[in-house]
């Protein structure tokens, strides 16, 4: 068998693993194999690379390829193993912008080797392409590190004529294509870098809110692209399995997300959602009555339950209460009491963000209930005990149509004979609107840091 089959076998073989990956990503039980999986086919598809010969010659600056390899592993494994669970988002858009940003220094390389060269214009194409893509989602990326790093605002900044501008910068870097691809000029090449950099600011700036984990998504699928066009680039046709693999799973699941928010894609990004930080008589400045007791109080009232079911959000990961939150339903299971965990899609601030959240504290896979399955647990619970969600327990996204939120699919936590909600005050949530749910007779509300407040919830019910 000769060297460049067996790479090619091998290639293969890190394709395959790459399905196997995306399949078990599918399943919170089955995503640490699946992640697994993954790296042992990258780890199989970098070791053959080494052994690749280009046009005859083995591969250049391997002392180089190898220091910048260490310098990656030294700076990527502290950072992914320390970084808390409330900047999971913060890391993952990084790590999508420096995804971005590389297949977009590639695609220049290239460039400036090919121009003087003739190629052919689908691979000039190929190579601008990865400048756009990659650039747009490096930019972009960036910005939603800084939003949710709270460099800056994290509600959308808008200014008169900005979808003008954007639809402008976006017809800029075509026209820069265009005229590239016959005049092959290094001059327009900075230009299209400095205009895809911006547009991948400006795209960005008017998003916010509920909106951040679309972005998050989808911001991951253009980095897949960019580098699928590097694949193109550099005839890598493991790079473009690999890339077409994350562009295509990251556009599905920007779609999935827009569903589950009961929102179109266009609406997510165009719309500026979550400019507003009150509605209703918060807005008006009228103060309402709710029904509040202590940890002590409530811990009777979940002695007595059947039937609990927690629904996470947000908060919960900034208290770091989720082993808290493990130890509380550990100490109701002892006594018999039936409990779940209600798992709304775009909780959190990331996709997927609190099945890590819970996994993290060992919580079973199987009390994990997504939407649908949760919304009909609900309907036999003695207590639904709502834990640092807001927005997605919200009944004005099925009872307001003048709500911005209006038509998202929610947890009806309003379903359950008795609603436990834990917050720190009465502030809105990340959306900037009003929760009824918090003056519905079935709700008692607990105030107080959520860590704190499950502490002292699991110490009465031990006592009862």
């Amino acid at each position: 068998m000769s060297r460049d089959t067996l790479i090619n076998l091998l290639y293969l073989f890190s394709a395959t693993t790459f399905l196997l990956a995306l399949k078990g990503l599918g399943s919170p039980k089955r995503a640490r194999r699946g992640n697994f999986i993954a790296a042992v086919g990258m780890t199989v598809a970098i070791g053959a690379t080494f052994f690749k010969h280009v046009d005859g010659h083995p591969l250049h600056h391997v002392g180089l390829i190898i220091l910048a390899m260490v310098i990656g592993v030294i700076v990527a494994v502290p950072t992914a193993r320390l970084v808390q669970m409330t900047a999971m988002p913060q890391l993952v858009a990084i790590f999508n912008g420096v995804g971005g940003g590389a297949a977009a220094l590639v695609s220049i390389t290239e460039f400036m080797h090919i121009h003087s060269t003739s190629p052919a214009t689908y691979v000039t194409l190929e190579v601008l392409l990865g400048v756009l893509i990659g650039t747009v989602s490096f930019s972009g990326s960036a910005i939603a590190y800084a939003k949710l790093q709270e460099l800056m605002t994290g509600r959308p900044v808008t200014y008169p004529g900005q979808q003008i501008f954007n639809g402008l910068m976006g017809l800029a870097a075509l026209g820069f294509i265009v005229t590239m691809l016959v005049t092959g000029s290094m001059v327009l090449l900075w230009a299209l870098l400095a205009v895809s950099f911006v547009l991948g600011i400006a795209f960005v700036l008017p998003i916010g809110g509920a909106d951040v984990p679309v972005l998050i998504s989808l911001l991951n699928s253009f980095t897949g692209l960019a580098v699928a066009a590097s694949g193109f680039t550099l005839g890598s046709n493991l790079l473009i399995v690999a890339g077409t693999l994350v562009g295509a799973s990251g556009i599905l699941l920007t779609r999935l997300m827009s569903k589950a928010m009961g929102r179109s894609l266009a609406n997510v990004l165009f719309s500026a959602f979550g400019s507003a930080t009150t509605s209703g008589a918060a807005a008006a400045g009228e103060e309402r009555p709710v029904r509040s007791a202590s940890p002590e109080d409530v811990a009777v009232l979940l002695g007595l339950a059947s039937k609990v079911v927690i629904i996470p959000g947000y908060g919960l990961a900034v208290a770091q209460a989720q082993h808290v939150l493990r130890e509380l339903a550990e100490v109701l299971e002892s006594k018999g009491i039936e409990v779940d965990y209600a798992i709304h899609p775009v909780a959190g601030r990331m996709p997927g963000h609190m099945n890590v959240l819970l996994a993290e504290a060992n919580v079973p896979y199987e009390q994990l209930k997504e939407m649908d399955e949760a919304n009909i647990e609900l309907q036999t619970a003695d207590v639904a005990i709502v834990v640092g969600a807001n927005d997605t327990v919200n009944p004005a996204a099925k009872d307001d149509p003048s709500s911005p939120i209006y038509g998202m699919p929610i947890i009806n936590a309003d379903l359950a004979e008795n609603v436990l909600f834990l917050k720190r005050s009465m502030r809105p949530g990340f959306a900037g609107i009003e929760n009824e749910l918090l003056y519905n007779p079935k709700t008692t509300l607990v105030f107080g840091d959520a860590k704190d407040t499950l502490t002292k919830m699991v110490a009465a019910v031990k006592q009862n």
